[in-house]
């Protein structure tokens, strides 16, 4: 299957990033940018890439964002980057040499991201093998899950070799503020879907998510920066589950 790329990113105040993923995709046959509605200069930056910009209200709803990318999309594949990322110039001629492959019967690839988090890459933890769906023919699926999302194709898969590179976190403010809101649109997820709540999964799921990072995933092995993410990810943990709580109080 051959064909023509489309880059989608979504935005909302990514001034910090955008121009590094940016530079990155400059050889997609389009770059779409959903912004949701930025105060920073993450839209002045874009337009030195692309004139290719939809200012749009994600509602909280990341999965429908994403679609909404698709649907705005020109190319016969779309591949999915978030600002925060960065296509390896390994990745990008597998890419190109992928879909001018005319013998190629993959309707979509994951992609192995590799996070680098205050100048170390990270190997274990959770985000140690981090494989994800981010390129895919379209129309051949359509994103679900408020956070969190994945992306769901009807299709033969395929795995490619190189990475994306993950930037995220420059600080430990921003990793909060991504926990608190993630959290948020967590919990209001599985209020919706009437998820049941206790007091010991409010106990017992921020340390066994604690424990699952750090020693499953050996996670220590990625030292202070290890043991960093997996406090963080113990803390979104609670954070849900105590969210979920207060919605429960306040019906």
């Amino acid at each position: 299957m051959t064909g023509t790329v489309t880059a989608v990113i979504l935005t909302k105040n990514e001034e910090i990033n955008i121009e590094r993923c940016l530079k990155s995709l400059v050889w997609c046959d389009e770059i779409i940018v959903i912004d949701d509605f930025s105060i920073d200069t993450t839209v002045k930056i874009a337009r030195k890439y692309t004139d290719r910009i939809f200012i749009h209200d994600m509602g909280g709803n990341f999965a429908e964002q994403r679609n909404f990318g698709i649907s705005k999309a020109k190319g016969d594949w779309i591949l999915f980057v978030d600002a925060d990322e960065e296509v390896s110039l390994s990745l990008q001629y597998e890419i190109t040499n992928l879909i001018g492959n005319q013998f190629n019967v993959q309707i979509g690839f994951y992609i192995k991201r590799i996070d680098e988090m205050w100048g170390r890459k990270l190997f274990h933890g959770e985000v140690g093998n981090s494989v994800l769906l981010r390129l895919a023919q379209k129309n051949t699926g359509k994103w679900i899950g408020r956070v969190h999302e994945v992306w769901q194709v009807k299709g033969k898969t395929g795995k490619l070799r190189n990475p994306l590179y993950h930037y995220p976190h420059p600080n430990i403010t921003s990793f909060l503020q991504k926990i608190n809101q993630y959290s948020s649109l967590r919990a209001q997820e599985l209020y919706e879907k009437k998820a049941n709540i206790t007091f010991w999964q409010i106990i017992i799921y921020p340390k066994a998510k604690f424990f699952y990072n750090y020693i499953l995933k050996v996670g220590f092995l990625d030292g202070i920066s290890g043991l960093v993410v997996a406090l963080m990810m113990s803390f979104h943990s609670f954070l849900v589950r105590g969210k979920l709580w207060f919605l429960y109080q306040h019906e």
